[in-house]
């Protein structure tokens, strides 16, 4: 059994962390957030100190390093500017580090983390879990087996429903989010990279508050993508659960279907990090790179081959200013 402290835990993703901490025969020890609306804590480690000063929790995993409780593995679910300096943290504590995506907003800050890697002996681990996902895990087998010079045409369509509150949120600040594409796509542009090889070429079309289209070219297909945060986007009926979220990928203009499962592979990505197979530094470079290109690229409108959805009508940032 190892010993977990989480980073982050009042955040919206940290349920499913805690519950893959309980469901692999772990413990929580310490937990740390600014906010102290964290309840749900009593469903799953009741006797976890838990702290909402960063020099507190810092103190106490300090001073427990030298006897049963120490901490062996850091999980970090705070917001996505923060992954890098919390990922340091739990390195240089002298821990494994389970953090969130994206696992850090700038291609270089991997490289950083590389070397505390190389200081520190510890081993970062990003969850990637649509790369666990069965349908997905088929597709890749499917045209890992199929006709070697293929390139086939794909179309990537997410949009899941933001209120207001996102805005002011540091969601909706890119700067700490890293934008749309980063928010919401990077785990949807990883898992292509990974069925479909690298990138060959990386275009934006229309790029705004609530919305990013572009164009992908990999190894082995021809992406075009279009992700949304706009309820104005959804199509008819695209309800799911109390969420209006739509997703869909299209393949040779066949619909893939992943809905079922997508939400609930986070403890089968622990499993994979517990056992020695989780997906460190060198597999998240490739999405990492895209969306970083994504932020930085000026789009070039409805140019070459795009989304339909690029097409729909930009609409006014809700407080009427972007970042």
């Amino acid at each position: 059994m190892k010993n977990f402290a989480l980073i982050g835990v009042a955040g919206y993703i940290a349920p499913r962390h805690l519950r893959a901490i309980k469901d692999t025969g772990n413990r929580l020890v310490a937990a740390y957030d600014k906010f102290d609306s964290v309840g749900i804590m009593d469903s799953f480690f009741p006797e976890a100190s838990f702290f909402t000063e960063m020099e507190l929790f810092d103190r106490y995993c300090s001073r427990i390093k030298g006897d049963d409780n120490r901490v062996d593995m850091v999980s970090v679910c705070t917001p996505n500017y923060l992954h890098d300096a919390h990922i340091r943290y739990g390195l240089r504590l002298g821990a494994d580090v389970i953090c969130e995506k994206p696992l850090v907003l700038n291609p270089w800050n991997i490289d950083a983390l590389a070397e505390v890697e190389r200081e520190t002996g510890h081993k970062v681990n990003n969850i990637l879990q649509l790369r666990l996902h069965d349908s997905i895990k088929a597709l890749k087998k499917r045209i890992d087996e199929g006709p070697k010079d293929k390139v086939y045409d794909v179309d990537l369509t997410y949009i899941t429903s933001r209120g207001n509150w996102y805005y002011t949120s540091w969601k909706g600040d890119e700067r700490k989010s890293g934008g749309v594409a980063t928010n919401i796509g990077v785990h949807f542009y990883d898992m292509l990279t990974w069925v479909f090889g690298g990138v060959k070429e990386n275009i934006v079309h229309v790029k705004s508050h609530d919305r990013v289209a572009g164009y992908l070219e990999l190894e082995r297909a021809r992406v075009r993508y279009f992700l949304s945060i706009n309820a104005d986007n959804l199509p008819e009926n695209a309800v799911e659960g109390e969420k209006r979220t739509y997703r869909s990928i299209r393949i040779e203009g066949e619909e893939f279907e992943f809905s079922n499962g997508f939400t609930e592979l986070h403890t089968e990505s622990y499993k994979h990090v517990l056992s020695g197979e989780g997906f460190g530094l060198d597999e998240v470079r490739n999405c990492i790179n895209i969306v970083h290109h994504i932020r930085n690229a000026e789009p070039i409108g409805l140019k070459g081959d795009y989304h339909p959805l690029a097409k729909l009508p930009l609409v006014k940032h809700p407080f009427g200013w972007t970042r």
